[in-house]
Order: structure tokens, then C-alpha cells, then sequence
């Protein structure tokens, strides 16, 4: 993969980054003021505790020896969070679900996310980055 195809990647892991971020900010919210949820607060706090880690990983990427696997664990955090909290989001204003076990799968994926990060880390470290 060439640089300029690295680089329109990092930018969309960022873009989508910033748009959980907004959307955990607006499900505080929601939770705080109007759906006393706190399956809503779980979903406000994965979209706002991923997305600055997908910013942090993106970042570093730009200097890795395996940059498309940094950017695959960042894209794989975000959509995992954005499964489980969308689930979340959906039973709580509408009282149905994306899927049947979405949000247990977006769970799922995003501790198999965070595993793939120790591991990517390992192995970039073990290439002298």
C-alpha cells in the first residue's frame, strides 16, 4: 500500500474518530437529560473512551514499521464501538435492535481490538520501531 493510500486511510480512521467522539458526547447528553439509561451511558463511554484511542493509534501509525496493521486495529476499535453503542442507542430510543447479539459481537470485537494492539505493539517493537 503506497503512502498516499496510508494517508487517506489515517484520514478517514480520523474522521470517523471525531464522529464518535461527537456521538458519545450527544449520548451523554441524551442520558443526562433525557432517557435515564445506563446501558446509554455504556454506550456514550465505549464511543468516548475508542475514539481518542483510535486517534492516539492512527497518530502512531505514521511512524510504525506495520502501518496498515496499526490502522486495521484502529478500524476495527471504531466499528466495534460504533456496532455495540448503535445497538445500545437503538433499544434504548426505539426498543428494537441492529441485529440479534450486535451488541455483544461490537463488545467482542473490541477487546479482540485492544488483544490486536498488544500484539501489533509487540511485534512492531520487535522490528526496532
Amino acid at each position: 500500500m503506497n503512502e498516499a493510500a496510508l494517508s487517506r486511510w489515517r484520514a478517514a480512521v480520523l474522521a470517523a474518530a471525531g464522529l464518535c467522539g461527537a456521538a458519545g458526547v450527544a449520548l451523554a447528553a441524551a442520558a443526562a437529560h433525557k432517557v435515564q439509561s445506563p446501558a446509554l451511558v455504556s454506550a456514550s463511554t465505549m464511543l468516548l473512551v475508542h475514539a481518542p484511542a483510535a486517534v492516539a493509534i492512527a497518530a502512531h501509525s505514521r511512524g510504525a514499521s506495520r502501518p496498515r496493521w496499526w490502522l486495521a486495529v484502529a478500524s476495527v476499535m471504531l466499528s466495534a464501538a460504533c456496532l455495540f453503542a448503535g445497538d445500545v442507542t437503538l433499544l434504548s430510543f426505539a426498543g428494537t435492535r441492529l441485529f440479534p447479539m450486535a451488541a455483544p459481537i461490537g463488545g467482542s470485537m473490541m477487546i479482540l481490538a485492544w488483544l490486536a494492539l498488544a500484539v501489533v505493539a509487540v511485534l512492531d517493537r520487535r522490528q526496532g520501531v
